[in-house]
């Protein structure tokens, strides 16, 4: 193993949990409505659970309505009970062939626990670069003891390492501040 594939892979990896944060962050729900909230809803099939967009079309009918509509007649009945059985706290409603969900408002003390959440999200995200940054130079160290690199050369890709970091942790804060206006914004 050479200090570029280091350094590669551990810009993969935090950049996957980059992504990883930012489905997350999708997932909290904010008083405007989006079709990515559902992305964790799964539907009773048959017997099996699959997620909610192999069973329907999910649309946005407004800005604070939600529009499913089943491929197949009989499953609106399960998809509705999956969206109240959710824990997003949303009541669909049937209109003929689709399911409307309405957004209800958030109260200021919902907002205030939510953006707690994405703190919580924030934190797992920055913890897991650094867990990976720590992974790293250990990586480093290895081929430093193996004599396949110099001191020199080890403390050179640490600081690129922690530069890698740096860069990832000030993606994760940006991410959090564009998140939390949106929740806290009415």
């Amino acid at each position: 193993m050479s200090i570029a594939e280091v350094r590669k892979s551990a810009d993969q990896k935090m950049q996957k949990s980059i992504e990883s944060l930012k489905t997350s962050l999708a997932r909290i729900r904010t008083g405007r409505a989006h079709a990515g909230i559902l992305d964790h809803v799964q539907v009773d099939y048959y017997g099996s659970p699959v997620p909610i967009n192999q069973v329907a079309n999910i649309t946005l009918v407004d800005a604070r309505t939600i529009g499913v509509a089943p491929w197949e007649k009989k499953m609106a009945g399960p998809i509705e009970k999956a969206i109240r059985d959710s824990g997003l706290g949303l009541n669909p409603m049937s209109m003929g062939e689709l399911i409307r969900i309405p957004m209800p408002p958030l109260s200021e003390e919902r907002r205030r626990e939510l953006t707690k959440v994405v703190k919580g999200e924030g934190e797992h995200a920055r913890v897991a670069v650094r867990n990976l940054r720590r992974e790293a130079n250990e990586q480093l160290k290895k081929l430093l003891k193996d004599k396949t690199i110099s001191e020199d050369e080890e403390r050179r890709a640490q600081d690129d390492v922690q530069k890698l970091t740096d860069r990832f942790v000030a993606e994760i804060d940006k991410l959090l501040v564009a998140k939390e206006q949106e929740i806290m914004t009415i």
